[in-house]
């Protein structure tokens, strides 16, 4: 069976299509934000549409067999005071830009990512829309919220929605999500409790006005902190809190740890790290407010690759 093709949309960083890398090739890619759309160059041999989707014609893009999209969703999250479709800025549109192309494209099969709270959002409206535009299209579709730390084996409490559309009844009626697996990789796998680094991530006096609280109050180097506003919250569950785009940039979401060498933040690579990218994924060289930000907006890859696998079962192309 020859490899199988994907059209990546919203592309970011890539974490969608290195999850597919064992499944498909990434024929095609979509990124309107610059920052992520380097990151993406630097680990693909594929250079990137930068347009805004909205002007790009089904036409201009080469035919795959697999659509990928971790469509914006800010709109649909907390932090995005779950807006939907009525998002000022247009982000929850965007999913019917997907539509557009899945109805001239006709892929064999679809893969969308996003927050749980896709779910719930309005009532439940927002998501039997997108339910529904997708049976409309022709697809048979199963749908399911994982969690990184308990189907990924990577210690990130992370819950997401993973959609999953088959033109074939087939196809979809074998289809099934991946179970749950043991977590066996520890937050020291991904941290350097010992090592040095560099001392910008470091909190002292000079440098954080509420340093007294943190270090009366970070003290265990087996679990990972978060600063909230005025007082320290502790995450006792051995993984790490749900990753934010405005992870590490000064906010309140900012995970934190206890190590050897003083009190810091996570490095933006082991905040990729906690999102399942391996150790050679490239990070170019860009502010660390960007690196963070991607990290928090990217996607669980080992979660995406169980899934991928169980896609590749069911399909006899």
């Amino acid at each position: 069976m020859n490899k199988l093709k994907c059209g990546s949309f919203f592309a970011g960083v890539g974490g969608i299509d290195l999850g597919f890398k064992q499944v498909c090739d990434t024929v095609y890619a979509s990124e309107y934000n610059p920052k992520p759309v380097e990151t993406f160059e630097s680990n693909f041999n594929l250079k990137v549409d930068i347009r805004d989707i909205r002007e790009v014609k089904a036409s201009e893009i080469p035919d795959f067999d697999i659509l990928l999209a971790g469509f914006p969703c800010q709109a649909f999250s907390i932090a995005g005071y779950r807006q939907g479709f009525d998002d000022q800025k247009g982000r929850g549109n965007l999913f019917f830009e997907i539509e557009r192309i899945i109805l001239e494209k006709k892929p064999s099969v679809v893969f969308l990512e996003n927050v749980k709270n896709l779910v719930s959002h309005d009532k439940g409206n927002t998501f039997k829309i997108i339910l529904q535009k997708l049976h409309d299209a022709g697809y048979f579709v199963k749908h399911q919220v994982l969690n990184t730390m308990t189907h990924g084996n990577t210690p990130q409490n992370r819950e997401r929605i993973y959609i999953v559309g088959f033109l074939d009844k087939n196809h979809y009626e074998k289809f099934e999500f991946p179970q749950k697996i043991e977590l066996k990789t520890q937050i020291s796998d991904i941290v350097g409790f010992e090592n040095k680094v560099d001392n910008k991530y470091y909190y002292t006096k000079d440098n954080f006005k509420h340093f007294d609280v943190l270090s009366e109050q970070v003290n265990n180097s087996k679990n990972i902190y978060q600063w909230r506003r005025r007082y320290v919250r502790e995450n006792k569950s051995n993984v790490c809190p749900t990753l934010t785009a405005n992870c590490g940039t000064g906010g309140h979401n900012v995970p934190i740890i206890y190590t050897k060498h003083g009190i810091r933040k996570l490095t933006p690579q082991e905040c990729f790290k906690f999102q399942g990218f391996d150790k050679d994924f490239v990070l170019p060289n860009q502010a660390n407010s960007h690196l963070y930000k991607q990290a928090g907006n990217s996607v669980s890859v080992t979660v995406i690759k169980r899934i991928a696998k169980q896609i590749l079962k069911n399909l006899i192309l």
